[in-house]
């Protein structure tokens, strides 16, 4: 965690930085098609590539004398799933004229996100976490300079802005690649029977597709709901929104790439269910309580964030703000069902999770506008959430304070009321209640505080 603190943070912090500049060179029309093709991108790289990142980093983690048939198993996964973003693209070139140059954006952007993800997933799967820090805060090196040049420089506006996020990816794959001397592994995998490996790793990822397809309706789906409904302009404000939630969505991240990787060292252990409840809650109180924080101090973060017309987005955030909370909670049980190779339960899960989205989407949307659909994120990552609860018991009985947790998801609802209507006074009633959450879960603060100062306070030879 503490590596993962170091290349993630440093990532999130600087590109969170760079939120106001976007919102003052960029229109809200720009920003909301460039989200939307971001957004696609989600769906469409697991969804095409069979989850070859995915079965990369599970099988990585367990078959270490194999790892270069994995790496050369997921690259060809990975390559062959252009092919189809290419002839899509072509026919909606050919319908849509007007739209070209975008789809052929979108074309370069999905092969360089693709490998690029890929890598980072890989470097995982393969502990070699030194190695895919430096190709996330490479990009993030890359994207901060090129755009700078592309869009301050130039003023390319939402060309510059495609532009510098492909070439970061770009060049960050490739740094990965001969970091992790990507020639060789592909070479020694042509020398080995490869076929049983390359086919359960295949079934792996067929079985995740489910849940990985349904986890991006949850994610994305409502800013497809807004561009068709109330056009870009709102999907521009609804996709910056999500910026400061992103800040949560930081530490969830740096929390959940460690999981990932212990939760496939565990699964088998004896003290598997103390060790996964005492992880468990310690995730669910840093999640809470920053989601308490980052609420107080709502309007101060738009502030600063948020320029011109874009400053209205802070109401959408409260809701979107729990909704990563649930998310990621979800996301933590996930890792165990998929410790077990149970992908199914986690399909259904998510699965359940996407059509409450769509449905609330199409009716909140038309009533509510662009709350709607945070509303509808809300439910539906709750439905997530509880499901994903109870199918995981079938592997491992966590030991959780439901009454206490309850109480703190009610009082996270009550703060976000307030400071959404302006209630009178609403900053101190809301610090009360981030005071209160303190309180409800002070043991566990207690001891995340107790194991950071016992690790960073290790000799080397520790």
């Amino acid at each position: 965690m503490a590596f993962f603190t170091i290349g993630s943070f440093v990532s999130k912090l600087l590109v969170f930085f760079l939120v106001p500049f976007y919102t003052s060179v960029l229109t809200e029309s720009e920003y909301g098609i460039a989200d939307v093709m971001q957004s696609s991108l989600l769906l469409l790289v697991p969804l095409l590539s069979v989850n070859a990142g995915e079965a990369a980093l599970r099988y990585g983690l367990e078959y270490t004398d194999d790892r270069d048939i994995i790496f050369s198993s997921g690259l060809k996964r990975v390559s062959l799933s252009v092919i189809p973003v290419m002839i899509i693209s072509g026919v909606l070139s050919l319908l849509f004229p007007g739209y070209r140059i975008y789809f052929l954006f979108f074309l370069i952007l999905y092969t360089a996100d693709a490998f690029y993800e890929y890598m980072l997933l890989y470097c995982q799967g393969t502990e070699e976490v030194k190695k895919m820090i430096m190709g996330s805060v490479s990009s993030t090196f890359f994207v901060i300079v090129s755009n700078l040049f592309f869009l301050l420089v130039l003023r390319m506006g939402i060309y510059g802005y495609l532009i510098s996020q492909i070439l970061a990816f770009s060049l960050s794959a490739l740094l990965m690649f001969i970091l992790t001397d990507g020639r060789e592994k592909l070479r020694s995998a042509g020398t080995k029977d490869s076929y049983a490996l390359n086919r359960e790793m295949g079934d792996y990822g067929r079985s995740m597709l489910l849940y990985s397809t349904a986890s991006w309706v949850n994610n994305a789906i409502d800013r497809y709901f807004i561009l068709f409904l109330l056009g870009s302009v709102q999907n521009g404000l609804y996709g910056v929104a999500y910026k400061i939630p992103a800040i949560l969505t930081t530490i969830q991240r740096i929390f959940a790439m460690a999981w990932q990787m212990s939760a496939v060292k565990e699964y088998k252990g004896d003290d598997r269910e103390e060790f996964f409840s005492k992880m468990y809650r310690s995730y669910q109180t840093i999640l809470v309580i920053g989601c308490a924080g980052i609420i107080l101090l709502l309007k101060v973060i738009a502030g600063v964030m948020f320029r011109n017309d874009f400053f209205e987005a802070w109401i959408l955030v409260p809701p979107l703000l729990i909704s990563v909370v649930f998310g990621a909670l979800e996301g933590f049980l996930g890792s165990i069902a998929l410790a077990f190779k149970d992908g199914r339960s986690m399909g259904i899960a998510t699965g359940a999770g996407a059509v409450f989205n769509i449905v609330l989407n199409f009716f909140w949307i038309r009533s509510m506008g662009s709350t709607g659909a945070a509303l509808s994120t809300l439910v539906s990552y709750f439905v997530m959430f509880v499901l994903a609860f109870i199918f995981v018991r079938r592997h491992v009985k966590l030991k959780v304070f439901i009454v206490r947790d309850v109480i703190a998801y009610c009082l996270l609802l009550t703060e976000s009321v307030l400071v959404i209507r302006g209630v009178d006074n609403y900053f101190y009633w809301n610090a009360g209640i981030v005071l209160i959450l303190i309180s409800l879960y002070f043991n566990e603060v207690v001891n995340i505080l107790k194991r950071s100062s016992g690790f960073f306070g290790r000799k080397p030879s520790e």
